[in-house]
């Protein structure tokens, strides 16, 4: 799915009770500038992580080295660990039965839980936290036909010469795969199917539309490692083995249809089988890199199960690349990064357009003699005619609340007299209408162009047959107007140009669909960009002829793929290497790019990677918020990874810090080869910082004789001084104590400040309902971990945090908001009656 921006707030759905309250989990999915992402059916499950250790737990603590029958034994045990705590609530009459067991990158489970199993899960001295499961979509735009020209099918244009990345295993963690591919089946090994366990991990089809397989993980896997193309074409590392791991795919919505997403356990699960693929409790035959195409959007959380999972994943020697999302630009401090790039030990990727020359043409869009856009915009789709036009624009009528319109048909085109509403005419999408398959139906309709919300990058959406009509994303607020003018009666048309190839004013700059910002820890993310525009790779299926498909791929997951396989080219050419110095190479060796800010290091570089003697661990400092005493410090280790001893000078770079004091002690670091030292970083604001804003800097690391390194630093000055609750509302202040009838609380929890192109989003760490009488506090009714902005329902049954029915008299209920960051806590009160 394709997003750049948050244009509503997250809608909570669903429900799940404990004793005292019913509560309605966040599984919607965010409004954002091309539509509503479809919506998953995730019913009530939740992950809950326990207190007991992981494997990965267990190797932190043993320094980082264990034998195969040390890692088994500390499985068992971390299974028997778990088994204990079920066990427990099964005696205090919780049964659960997990639908995911987690061990090795977290010790925790997957389950869907109700009312009272939540309540004491929540109570039990071995749980940590229970978490939310969100929907992850995979992170690309729709596909196009490729053309091995100057204007699409762009090959990566990442390579380290001598190496291919062979004897590198890349774990995919995406959408079933074309197994029968020529591009890339001699690069796949068994696989794993999470979705569907006892699979083969292959590319589904839709179960109810003939002719719309999975795609993006055969994109992907082609991106990585694919090899004998077209045209020479190949992938990044065509030499790896790809361990295809299948976390997403067709599943049920909440409309009885199918939607293309992954769960935030089937994730977690996904990052377990690769770390550990035979699963066997032994670590040592992990995957090197793991590459993840799906995102949660704008779930940038630093202590949820993926952020753990990717941790984990770290200490077990496998590095979590992922992308960063498509959810365009973001506010001045917290931004639009997903899950589980957002994660501090995951390696974040943004899309960065490098095509030199892109298709565009001249539109000129007008309302009697009101001229509502003129200029050159870059063309949607793979083709468009030779030859000017002019015609009306037709409004298509909006999407039905939680339908997914690319599933609505040919026939919403027409009228009831069968007359096409769109023949001759620009057809303006609906939002949440903008998929390959909507342009399809439209062009069939008779459309002679399609408008939608929201700019796209030339080349990024169209078919794997091309369409000859021109496809046009319109900036937000033109689509609103002439949507507006059309409720008005207003008749608006449409002048287009013909085609041309221009110089790419976009190139080497982050594409205007890539997310980025500070996650909710208030690290940069994403911190590499790699060429994410109009990638040619590998589609599934054969044509009518029975060839293999080929197409173009743009998104940030794309980006994340050539990243992936930079990874494995320096795993092969250094393997010396753990997972954590491959994540402190490709960051400290990045190149700079022209829009400084929009990427944390710049451009992957695997050359300069490949020549690193020293690497930041970790590759970015994250100061989080300012401390109270205005000068705030982070340690940071330097790692030796050469053969010889090296002394290291760390100085700020003076461009960039100029609203801070950023000072490194000690300066001058000597190490011999293998061996660390650890410096802190102390940052210090000019001046009271304004929020909401976000400090960001430089720090440079200058082995002598060797290749600069650069360590990009970070502090969040989110809003502080407004309010994280709002519009809370009780259905009613007098009731009876009902198990079956409960009184509901309604608020909207977290922030969502800024423009729909540019929003600040402020979420939350945690919301606790806890009941009070008197003045005093009686207990904890409910507490939701990881909340995204948006709307929230408590039902109020009148019981105590125990389950008995509440006395009658005068209660209130206590709401209080943990926004991310360590933030200062925020409350309301909601008073009620209970009567006999």
């Amino acid at each position: 799915m394709f997003a750049a921006g948050v244009a509503a707030l997250l809608l909570a759905a669903g429900g799940s009770r404990d004793e005292g309250t019913s509560r309605a989990t966040a599984a919607a999915g965010w409004q954002g500038l091309l539509g509503a992402r479809p919506s998953p059916q995730l019913g009530e499950r939740q992950i809950v992580v326990l207190k007991a250790a992981s494997l990965a737990d267990r190797l932190r603590r043993a320094g980082g080295v264990a034998s195969e029958r040390q890692m088994r034994s500390w499985t068992t045990v971390a299974r028997r660990k778990q088994d204990e705590v079920l066990v427990r609530l099964a005696f205090r009459g919780a049964l659960i039965e997990p639908e995911f067991s987690f061990l090795r990158v977290l010790n925790g489970f997957s389950a869907p839980l109700d009312a009272r199993a939540l309540a004491l899960v929540e109570r039990d001295p071995g749980v940590a936290g229970v978490f939310p499961v969100r929907a992850a979509y995979p992170a690309a735009l729709p596909r196009s036909a490729v053309a091995f020209g100057p204007g699409s099918g762009r090959r990566p244009g990442v390579a380290l010469p001598g190496f291919d990345g062979s004897g590198v295993t890349v774990a995919v963690l995406d959408t079933g795969i074309d197994l029968t591919h020529p591009y890339i089946r001699e690069r796949l090994l068994d696989g794993i199917d999470i979705v569907e366990p006892g699979g083969d991990a292959s590319a589904r089809p839709n179960p109810t539309i003939s002719g719309r397989p999975e795609r993006h993980g055969t994109e992907m896997a082609g991106i990585l490692a694919g090899s004998r193309g077209p045209a020479d074409l190949h992938g990044v590392a065509p030499g790896s083995s790809l361990l295809p791991i299948r976390v997403a795919g067709w599943q049920p919505n909440v409309e009885g249809e199918v939607a293309v997403y992954g769960r935030t356990d089937q994730v977690v699960a996904g990052i377990e089988a690769a770390v550990d693929p035979d699963a066997d409790g032994d670590a040592h035959d992990a995957a090197k890199v793991a590459f993840v195409g799906v995102v949660e959007p704008f779930a940038a959380f630093e202590d949820g199960p993926l952020a753990r999972a990717c941790a984990g994943a770290l200490a077990l020697d496998t590095l979590v690349v992922a992308p960063v999302g498509n959810d365009g630009p973001a506010g001045p401090s917290f931004g639009s990064a997903g899950g589980p790039g957002g994660s501090a030990a995951a390696l974040a990727v943004g899309a960065v357009d490098m095509r030199g020359r892109s298709p565009s043409v001249h539109v000129l869009l007008r309302t009697g003699l009101r001229v509502l856009l003129r200029g050159e915009q870059p063309l949607g789709g793979a083709l468009a005619p030779s030859s000017a036009l002019t015609v009306p624009v037709v409004v298509m009528p909006p999407v039905r609340a939680g339908e997914v319109a690319e599933t609505s048909g040919l026939s919403s085109y027409f009228g009831p007299g069968g007359y096409s509403r769109v023949a001759g005419s620009a057809a303006l999408l609906p939002r949440g209408a903008t998929s390959p398959e909507a342009v399809r139906e439209a062009a069939a309709a008779g459309a002679a162009a399609v408008l939608v919300d929201g700019p796209l990058p030339a080349g990024a959406l169209s078919l794997d047959e091309p369409v000859d009509i021109p496809i046009l994303g319109l900036p937000i607020s033109t689509a609103a107007t002439v949507r507006q003018e059309q409720r008005n009666g207003r008749p608006v048309t449409l002048s287009i140009g013909a085609a041309e190839l221009r110089a790419n004013p976009g190139v080497a700059f982050v594409a205007p669909f890539s997310s980025r910002g500070l996650a909710f820890d208030g690290g940069v993310k994403p911190e590499l960009g790699a060429a994410g525009v109009g990638l040619a790779t590998a589609e599934p299926g054969r044509d009518e002829g029975g060839a293999a498909r080929y197409g173009s791929v743009s998104g940030s997951s794309a980006a994340a793929a050539v990243v992936a396989g930079a990874a494995a080219l320096l795993a092969q050419a250094r393997p010396q290497l753990d997972a954590a110095a491959l994540r402190g190479a490709l960051i400290g060796t990045a190149a700079p790019l022209g829009d400084a800010g929009a990427v944390g290091a710049g451009m992957v570089d695997v050359d300069a990677a490949a020549a690193a003697e020293a690497v930041a661990d970790p590759g970015v400092v994250t100061i989080g918020r300012p401390a109270p005493t205005g000068e705030s410090l982070r340690p940071l280790v330097i790692r030796n990874v050469s053969s010889r001893p090296l002394e290291v000078t760390l100085s700020p770079d003076p461009r960039g810090a100029g609203s801070a004091d950023v000072t490194i002690a000690p300066r001058l670091v000597r190490l011999r080869p293998g061996r660390s030292a650890e410096v802190v970083v102390s940052v210090r604001p000019a001046g009271p910082p304004r929020a909401p804003s976000a400090l960001r800097g430089t720090i440079r690391l200058k082995p002598v004789n060797g290749l600069w390194l650069r360590v990009p630093w970070s502090l969040a000055v989110p809003v502080s001084d407004r309010p994280l609750l709002s519009r809370v509302r009780l259905s009613r202040r007098t009731f009876e104590p009902s198990d079956t009838e409960p009184a509901v609380l309604q608020l909207v929890a977290g922030r969502v400040d800024g423009s729909a192109e540019r929003p600040q989003v402020l979420a939350l760490e945690r919301l606790d309902v806890e009941l009070v009488r008197d003045g005093k506090r009686v207990g904890l009714l409910a507490r939701v971990r990881d909340l995204l902005p948006g709307r929230y329902a408590f039902g109020i049954t009148g019981r105590d945090p125990a389950g008995r029915r509440l006395p009658p008299g005068a209660y209130e209920l206590r709401i209080v908001a943990y926004p991310v960051a360590a933030g200062e806590p925020y409350e309301l009160r909601a008073p009620f009656q209970i009567t006999g």
